[in-house]
């Protein structure tokens, strides 16, 4: 198991699986952890395998770091945007499938990390949306183009206006998640094994 302050690898019934973490439980997406995931799928993407991407049952990710954000400068706010553009670019053009497993909470750029994901399972609690309109924000993360692709523009004009969070029944009605599993991380491993023998 390879641990880095912002996540670590582990191995889940012979599948790679890379799971944020941080102190306070809430995996926020800062610069620094950006910019560690970014190396981490470069390296991965020299010997590419099956990912799963997932957090803890608390939150799959919070999102952007809202302190971190505020003391941006215009520069600085766009250099922020590019780096998160360029992670969810490594995640889109893996070589690999990459699979999110969503438990609890999963906000703003943990949602824009999760559209970047080849697919999507989560767990029957939980919740997805990006919140930045309740506070004057929009994604630069790359969400603006990949939420209408799968829910259709009418429904993520909603989302990100209105600030909508979204349940996991309703996500999945929506085309947001692809499968709902008790288990999200057993379940991709699961559908990774059946990929690979067939």
């Amino acid at each position: 198991m390879l641990t880095v302050g912002f996540f670590h690898l582990e191995n889940h019934d012979g599948v790679r699986v890379l799971r944020l973490q941080s102190e306070d439980g809430t995996n926020r997406l800062t610069q620094a952890c950006v910019l560690a995931l970014t190396d981490t799928l470069h390296d991965l993407a020299r010997k590419p395998e099956p990912l799963i991407i997932t957090g803890n049952r608390g939150f799959f990710s919070a999102g952007a770091d809202l302190r971190e954000i505020a003391a941006l400068t215009g520069p600085q706010a766009y250099e922020f945007s590019r780096i998160g553009q360029t992670l969810m670019n490594a995640v889109e053009q893996f070589p690999a499938p990459v699979y999110a497993a969503i438990s609890g909470y999963c906000m703003g750029g943990g949602l824009d990390l999760v559209l970047a994901c080849h697919r999507r399972i989560a767990s029957p609690g939980a919740i997805l949306g990006h919140r930045g309109a309740a506070l004057g924000l929009i994604t630069g993360w790359g969400g603006t183009q990949r939420l209408p692709r799968l829910v259709g523009k009418a429904k993520a004009l909603e989302m990100f206006v209105a600030a909508e969070k979204i349940h996991t029944q309703n996500a999945l009605c929506y085309g947001l998640v692809d499968a709902v599993a008790d288990e999200p991380v057993a379940e991709a491993a699961r559908q990774i094994h059946v990929q690979n023998t067939c």
